[in-house]
This record gives C-alpha cells, sequence and structure tokens, in this order.
C-alpha cells in the first residue's frame, strides 16, 4: 500500500491509457495487422516462417523461392509468440470458446459487419480474439508503459507533477499514440523501446551503470529496430546519448551484447528464407514494388509534398490532427535557452528531425489507411518533452489557459473521431475528419469494442468506458493525497 500511495500518479496514468488502448478492438481486415500476425500463427500453429496457409488475408507480403512471407521487420511477431502460445491455450478451454462465439455474435457486433461480407465465420473469431489478445500485451501495455516513463522524464527534467499529468495525458490521448495504441501496428511498441532505453540511459547518468542496465539498453535499441527499420536513426542518437553518459570500455561491450540479440534473431530469421542476413522481405514484396524500387526502398530525398503533408496537410498532418503538438517547437527552444540537460534535449530533437526528414523523404509517406502520420510516431514521445517545457508557463495566464484548452479540444476530438469511427482507419479520402471519419460517427458506425460485448450498439457502446473513466477520475482525486503530490 505504501508503493502504491507513492506511485498513485503513475499508476492512475497507466491505467487510464491501458483502458483507452484496450477497449476498442483492433481493425478485422487490416493488411498490415494481418501480416504481422499471419507471421505469429505461422510460428505457433505450424513451425514454419511461411505464410502459406495465412497470406491471402494480406497484400503485405513477400514471396521468394515458391513462398509466401510476412515482408515486415519480424520484432513484433517475434514478441507475439509467447501470448498467442498462451491464448491457444486459453481458447482451448471448450467453456471459454463458447463464450467467446456467444460474444461475438451479438446483435452489437453483427451490426458493424460489411453488407455482403462473409459474416462472423468460426474461423474470423478465432483470428480477430488472437489479434486483439496479442495486441493488448505487445502493443497496449508497452504503449500505456509509455506513458508512465513519459511522466518520470518530465518531472526529471524540470517539469512540475502537474504539468507532467496533463502533457501526458495529452501525448496519450489527444495525439495519434492514441490510435496506434491499441492496433497491432510496430510504431507504438518501437516508440516504448527507444523512449525506454533513453530514460534508462537518464536514470543511470550520474552513477556507475551495472553490465545488466546497459545491456537492457542494447536489447531495447535493437528490438526496436528488428521491429521498424527506420527506427535506426532515433536509436543512434540514444545510442551516442548512453556512450557519453557512461564513457566506460565495460559498459559499451554490455549494451552492445545487448543489442546483438535482437540483431542475431533478425539475422537467423533472413538467413532462413532469404539466404542473407541482410534484412530484405520489403524488396520482395508482391505489392507496391513498383514503389520499392524507387530510391532506397522509397525512401529519396526530402519533398515539399510529404513534409507539407505529415505537418499540416489536411490528410496525414500531425499538427491538423493534433495542434497541441505545435506548443513543443517553442518548447524546445525554451529547453535550449535554459541550457538545462542539454545533451538530453540533442536526443529529443535529434529524434524528431531525423524521424521528420526520412518520412518527408519517403515516396509512402502517406502511409496507407491511418490516423496522421503513423511512421512519425515513435519520434513523438522525444518531441513531447518539449510541450513539457512550456505547458506550466502558458497555462500561468488566463488567456494561455484558454488557448491551450482550445488545442487539447480540437485535438482530443479530431484523433478519437478518426480513431473510432468506422471499421478501418481512414482511407485515401483528401480530409478524412469531415469527409469520412465524422459521417461514419454521426450514422453510429463505431469501431467494434468491449461495449458491443454487452449489446450496446453505436455511440452507446462509449458510455462502460466513458463510466469508468469518470469513476477512476473520481477515485483519484479523492483525499488530500492527491493535491499534496500533484503540487510537488
Amino acid at each position: 500500500m505504501n508503493w502504491l500511495r507513492e506511485h498513485r500518479t503513475k499508476v492512475y496514468l497507466f491505467v487510464v491509457l491501458l483502458a483507452c488502448y484496450g477497449y476498442f478492438f483492433p481493425r478485422w481486415a487490416s493488411w498490415s495487422q494481418n501480416s504481422r500476425l499471419d507471421l505469429v500463427l505461422a510460428i505457433v500453429d505450424e513451425g514454419t516462417l511461411n505464410i502459406d496457409n495465412y497470406y491471402e488475408n494480406t497484400g503485405d507480403y513477400a514471396y521468394y523461392d515458391g513462398h509466401y512471407y510476412s515482408d515486415k521487420a519480424p520484432g513484433l511477431s517475434f514478441l507475439g509468440v509467447p501470448f498467442y502460445a498462451l491464448h491457444k491455450g486459453i481458447t482451448a478451454i471448450p467453456p471459454v470458446y463458447q463464450l467467446i462465439e456467444r460474444v461475438a455474435h451479438t446483435d452489437a457486433f453483427q451490426a458493424t459487419l460489411r453488407e455482403n461480407g462473409a459474416g462472423l465465420q468460426t474461423q474470423r473469431v478465432y483470428f480477430a480474439l488472437a489479434l486483439y489478445f496479442v495486441t493488448f500485451f505487445t502493443v497496449s501495455v508497452p504503449a500505456a508503459l509509455l506513458g508512465v516513463l513519459l511522466f518520470k522524464m518530465l518531472v526529471s527534467i524540470g517539469s512540475s507533477k502537474s504539468s507532467a499529468f496533463w502533457v501526458t495525458l495529452v501525448y496519450g490521448l489527444a495525439t495519434p499514440a492514441f490510435a496506434y495504441g491499441g492496433m497491432l501496428f510496430s510504431h507504438q511498441l518501437v516508440a516504448f523501446s527507444l523512449f525506454a532505453a533513453f530514460s534508462l540511459v537518464f536514470s543511470q547518468r550520474e552513477k556507475p551503470t551495472s553490465g545488466r542496465h546497459m545491456f537492457l539498453v542494447g536489447l531495447l535499441l535493437g528490438w526496436a529496430i528488428i521491429t521498424e527499420y527506420p527506427a535506426v536513426l532515433v536509436a543512434l542518437g540514444v545510442g551516442l546519448y548512453a556512450l557519453w553518459s557512461q564513457r566506460s570500455v565495460k559498459t559499451v561491450i554490455w549494451g552492445a551484447l545487448g543489442g546483438l540479440v535482437p540483431g542475431c534473431l533478425l539475422m537467423a530469421y533472413d538467413w532462413t528464407i532469404f539466404g542473407t542476413v541482410m534484412p530484405v522481405g520489403y524488396l520482395y514484396s508482391v505489392n507496391y514494388h513498383h514503389l520499392h524500387d524507387i530510391g532506397l526502398v522509397s525512401v529519396t530525398y526530402p519533398q515539399i509534398e510529404a513534409m507539407w503533408g505529415i505537418t499540416f496537410g489536411s490528410f496525414r498532418g500531425l499538427f491538423f490532427l493534433a495542434p497541441i503538438m505545435l506548443l513543443s517547437v517553442p518548447g524546445m527552444v525554451v529547453w535550449w535557452r535554459r541550457r538545462v540537460h542539454s545533451p538530453e534535449w540533442a536526443v529529443c530533437v535529434w529524434a524528431a528531425l531525423s524521424l521528420f526528414l526520412f518520412t518527408g523523404s519517403s515516396i509512402m509517406w502517406e502511409g496507407g489507411f491511418a490516423v496522421g502520420p503513423r511512421y512519425l510516431l515513435p519520434m513523438l514521445p522525444f518531441m513531447t518533452m518539449g510541450l513539457g517545457f512550456v505547458w506550466e508557463e502558458i497555462t500561468a495566464h488566463r488567456a494561455g489557459s484558454l488557448a491551450v484548452g482550445a488545442l487539447v479540444l480540437w485535438s482530443v476530438v479530431a484523433v478519437w473521431l478518426e480513431t473510432i469511427s468506422g471499421q478501418s482507419f481512414p482511407d485515401w479520402t483528401p480530409n478524412p475528419l469531415f469527409d469520412y471519419s465524422l459521417p461514419r460517427f454521426i450514422s453510429g458506425d463505431i469501431a467494434r469494442n468491449l461495449g458491443m460485448a454487452v449489446g450496446l450498439r453505436g455511440q452507446l457502446s462509449l458510455l462502460p468506458l466513458l463510466g469508468g473513466l469518470a469513476g477512476l477520475a473520481l477515485l483519484y482525486c479523492r483525499g488530500p493525497l492527491v493535491r499534496r503530490e500533484m503540487a510537488k
């Protein structure tokens, strides 16, 4: 109980974020998600790396030497293997599976099906549940833990607990991080791995670091890279920061050993399939091959259209969807002028700039069916650190509080509308917020969620989540303990 009282705010943030991420089911017909889960199923159910028996549910696959393979970086799928094995054991219990089928065939779920679709076949129900189970533990839990780490880092660099609390909630629920906290995409796991390594180095910067700490740093950075290859850019910055912080050959060796673990897994995976230790899956992709052949697997040089599109454009713009993040830019300037934690500032700026320029140089910057610029997600927690430096100053004035409130309100509404409206993320509609998501929300076309498991339809299915969040807020605010803690 003493531990709970001491870490009350962190526990609250974790529970709130996890509840919001886990409340909505992953989309059932997403190529990117299916490709990753197909590999998980192939490894556990068939003991193979090819997805010959599954590839027809996705367009994100490679074809090589007579077999089909996921063309995704395999880190997320590797992590999903033990959780799917656990799921398989649980659902093998007859009463459990019978209960699942009854819930899945409720009228509320039936109402979300596409007209003239294949319906809820037993095999599809099993796949959907496996997708949810694996996503919850490999994405939603790390994404919620990322919120806790962000809160700790903000407090450590000088933010008040109150400011850090609100900035963390803004990051977790008012940016595209919310959309991908419940989807089997790689971005939030990568964001967690990179930021966890960064915060671990920061926590050890003024004391001798044990080998196991640096081993974990290397493991986290390596896993981020084998989960999403462009993560190497941010990992490079965090790795150099670790070298600067420790300046010890011994700790460097331990960090390198940690990074070798996922690196060897990736090399073994590619050698087994392609006969090379290089990650070449995308080179054998059946679809989008004409785009992968441009530049270095679709990456050329910064394009004005792409850079506008991922920032202010209504199609996938971060600042159009979550304008509160604009304050991170002056926040970084304030941070620099204060000349505190300069190495940490450099890491955060590098993370933001490197992924921004990389994504802005890609022919495929749109990200397919997506909420906002999904390829930028791993940089968002680093960018949010800047927001922590200006939050308290701006909200100290009435006009500033009103301005921040308006930006947060737009961000929450826009992000949630694009995330929970319809049974798939926005497609190629030029202005998805108003032309795709809002009409679907008004018509009651709400993404499948836990509320539907108890028979609630449309917007009413959101009531259990809203009620639960209200209850958590009341529970958290009871007594003087919170007021004392947040005032520190």
